[in-house]
């Protein structure tokens, strides 16, 4: 995909240079120079071919046009990582049409790893089928999750979880990008992912990678899964419903 390789030359110019930074509102939540240049470089390729398409970018927010399509992107995804040059942060962008995602890409242009997906069609990683893994019970499993920096002293909130699991003995990771997190389920590389609040441009491309490569993807509920709320819960789908009674405040006689 054009629209991914091109943010991803700006991911690369920018890696471990200087640049500025500036922030956002809320705590810790910084922009740089370089996911301005991504963003740029991602909305020249999508004007250029699809210039009635609408878009919705992290940066920019939205560009309202009349169209049944819309992309979704994150120009870098782990911005922190990226400002740290820590090499685990991604371009990710996703297309919807008529509300359904049907195209997923995700870029480490670091590792040189493009995870892509087309709806009805399968996952693939740098072009080779990738499938979750076989996992089945959630002591066992190594898990990855993200901890937002509000509420998270809520009851069954990102702590209380993540107490839970570890206090079982599970392996948890934090990577700091969710669309690799959600892609690495899809490889088999954790068994299951959840996050208490993302975006639409944080999971949209990923969610779709996962399920096409036979992973299941809800809500922090199992209800039906929408890059539009926040919460969600990404797995080999072997797994899915003990980590969700985990989740939602269950024992944690649960995890077995």
């Amino acid at each position: 995909m054009n629209a991914v390789k091109a943010g991803a030359i700006e991911i690369k110019r920018f890696f471990n240079n200087d640049f500025k930074i500036s922030y956002k509102e809320g705590v810790n939540n910084p922009v740089t120079e370089a996911d301005h240049a991504a963003e740029k470089a991602i909305m020249d390729v999508i004007k250029a071919q699809f210039p009635d398409h609408y878009i919705l970018s992290e940066e920019a927010g939205e560009i309202i046009q009349d169209s049944n399509y819309k992309w979704i992107i994150d120009p870098i995804d782990g911005t922190i990582n990226f400002s740290r040059g820590i090499p685990l942060n991604c371009v990710s962008i996703a297309v919807e049409l008529n509300k359904e995602i049907i195209l997923g890409a995700v870029y480490n242009p670091h590792l040189d790893e493009l995870f892509f997906a087309e709806k009805g069609k399968g996952a693939t990683l740098n072009e080779k089928p990738i499938r979750v893994s076989g996992e089945s019970t959630v002591l066992k499993s190594c898990l990855v999750t993200g901890f937002p920096y509000t509420y998270l002293d809520t009851p069954n909130g990102p702590l209380d979880v993540f107490g839970r699991l570890i206090r079982k003995g599970v392996s948890v990771r934090r990577l700091g990008s969710a669309a690799i997190d959600l892609c690495w389920v899809a490889a088999g590389r954790f068994d299951g992912f959840y996050e208490h609040k993302l975006e639409a441009w944080d999971s949209a491309a990923g969610y779709l990678v996962v399920e096409e490569a036979g992973g299941k993807v809800t809500d922090l509920k199992g209800q039906k899964y929408s890059p539009y709320q926040h919460g969600i819960v990404a797995t080999n789908g072997k797994i899915h419903e003990e980590l969700l009674r985990v989740i939602e405040g269950a024992v944690d006689d649960n995890v077995r």
